[in-house]
């Protein structure tokens, strides 16, 4: 068996496990645990989109929060002001926030390291700040509360986010489409590009890759995952708040991605599940929990480095190297 069946067969049993939630987790009692995963999944797009930039393209972003904040507030504002249905207020804040990807990648993407993660970090605080005093538009730290239109309507069926189910399943939906759409791109021509520049950004302009251009194209692909996972908390929530913009919302999502494993599909969503689960399970009995946070992510970046996923990878890689090598020691007949 190769690693890539291997690979796929795991992807397989995921996709089933995550099909089954709203209907294993009820059975046993869980019925809880069915939010938790359906926000796990929604803040596992958020560590991709600083995935995308740190892991394939070398640039560590502290300013996806002002993306996710913007797919919110373009879901909130459409729904509350136009009468948007599902489908348009969700295309809404993906632009939204692709669109402010767009305005502040133009500046941002001209510099690299710690002057880029700066610059992210200031573009964060801005809007931050602009989005808590501007109340008359965006409800400050209150936010704007709205009751989410229905998914579907055909005649007398109508799929709504009231079911619990159906919003589980639509979130999942969504989710699995943007994961996939990112795998796609990392594997085209455009991604080898993201590749070569990461790796070296000055070798990459040599056989002709433009850099700025390429930088810009990923920045604005991560605001537009980041916008759509705002995107799906709001319509989660039935809210958006400004204080989703703060910087400290994308340094989680930058912990999420490295601990999951950067430079990885899957990845983002390993790490956000480890966390979010391990926050669920610790906060009731130990409010210092993240102190606990921070020893996981130290001992994952000490003894995994590549993460959770990094790991996952060697390990098979090295099962089915070993396996394959018995066969061949067997063949080889012992000297006499």
């Amino acid at each position: 068996m190769t690693v890539a069946r291997v690979r796929a067969a795991a992807l397989a049993i995921l996709l089933v496990a995550l099909v089954a939630v709203p209907w294993a987790l009820p059975a046993l009692g869980a019925t809880f645990w069915v939010n938790i995963v359906a926000e796990i999944l929604i803040w596992s797009l958020l560590a991709a989109s600083a995935n995308l930039l740190f892991g394939f393209v070398g640039l560590l972003s502290f300013g996806q929060a002002l993306f996710f904040g913007f797919g919110m507030y373009g879901v909130a504002l459409s729904i509350e002001a136009w009468g948007f249905g599902f489908w348009p207020a969700l295309a809404t804040g993906v632009l939204a926030a692709s669109a402010m990807a767009l305005v502040t990648g133009v500046m941002a993407v001209r510099l690299t390291w710690h002057y880029f993660a700066i610059i992210t970090v200031v573009f964060s605080l801005i809007f931050y700040f602009a989005a808590m005093s501007m109340k008359w538009l965006t409800g400050g730290d209150d936010g704007i509360s709205f009751s989410p239109p229905s998914v579907f309507a055909l005649g007398g069926h109508t799929l709504s986010l009231g079911d619990a189910t159906v919003q589980y399943y639509v979130i999942l939906a969504i989710v699995s489409a943007c994961f996939a759409a990112t795998a796609l791109v990392v594997s085209s021509p455009l991604g080898l590009r993201f590749k070569a520049v990461r790796e070296n950004d000055r070798r990459a302009a040599l056989v002709g890759i433009n850099v700025y251009a390429t930088r810009l194209i990923a920045f604005v692909l991560a605001g537009a995952l980041a916008g759509a996972s705002g995107a799906l908390f709001a319509f989660f929530g039935r809210y958006a708040s400004a204080s989703y913009m703060f910087y400290h919302v994308s340094g989680e999502a930058v912990v999420w991605a490295i601990i999951g494993g950067s430079g990885t599909i899957l990845g983002p969503l390993f790490g956000t599940g480890l966390l979010i689960v391990f926050r669920e399970l610790v906060s009731t009995v130990w409010e210092h929990y993240l102190l606990a946070v921070g020893a996981i992510t130290i001992l994952v970046v000490m003894f995994a480095p590549r993460g959770l996923a990094g790991a996952w990878n060697g390990l098979v890689a090295g099962l089915l190297d070993r396996g394959a090598e018995e066969p061949r020691r067997a063949a080889i007949p012992e000297e006499s």
